[in-house]
């Protein structure tokens, strides 16, 4: 089994005080979105495990955003900076379970980097204000040249893509509802 990694290495600073650690899970790959993405002109889509390898490079340095009301994109606000992606297999929450393998587990795409605290407080007072385990944000990707196999096809399947942001988001507004987002321990 081939899995993919790649990162960027940033020096510790102890105490920076823009430099917050995050870490999420982008997208699920191989599975149809639970809803259609911005873009997608109302078809959900596939993420390929072959796609998602081939744009890895494309994800590293690139922005983070949120919008306010925590329900979309807005690539003005770009609050955060990724560093680190792979990809691997993991046991999503019960609210996944249905799409999980057999052995209950999904293909997922995930991310770390830091929030740029000090100039942009709003993603870490939402994120950071949340009681243990009721973590209700998400992730969601954004790409460009994006090949799609069959445009006539119900659900898109993505074939190749360049990832040039991601958001922050309320997982339930989020086309993966599997996705998560969550501030790391420094």
């Amino acid at each position: 089994m081939r899995i993919g990694a790649m990162a960027v290495e940033f020096p510790e600073v102890d105490g920076h005080p823009n430099r917050l650690p995050f870490e999420g899970c982008l997208t699920l790959l191989d599975v149809a979105s639970d809803k259609a993405p911005s873009g997608a002109r109302g078809h959900r889509v596939i993420l390929t495990r072959a796609a998602a390898e081939e744009a890895l490079p494309s994800l590293l340095g690139m922005a983070v955003d949120y919008k306010a009301g925590w329900d979309g994109h807005d690539a003005r606000q770009k609050c955060g900076i990724i560093t680190s992606a792979h990809i691997r297999h993991f046991v999503p929450s019960d609210a996944l379970r249905a799409k999980t393998s057999p052995g209950g587990r999904v293909l997922g795409l995930l991310v770390s980097g830091y929030l740029y605290a000090r100039d942009f407080p709003e993603p870490v007072a939402r994120v950071g204000g949340l009681a243990a385990g009721a973590n209700d944000m998400g992730m969601s990707y954004e790409l460009a040249e994006a090949h799609v196999a069959d445009m006539r096809a119900p659900v898109w399947t993505l074939t190749r893509a360049t990832f040039t942001g991601a958001a922050i988001l309320l997982r339930e507004k989020a086309a993966y509802r599997g996705t998560s987002f969550r501030l790391r321990k420094k």
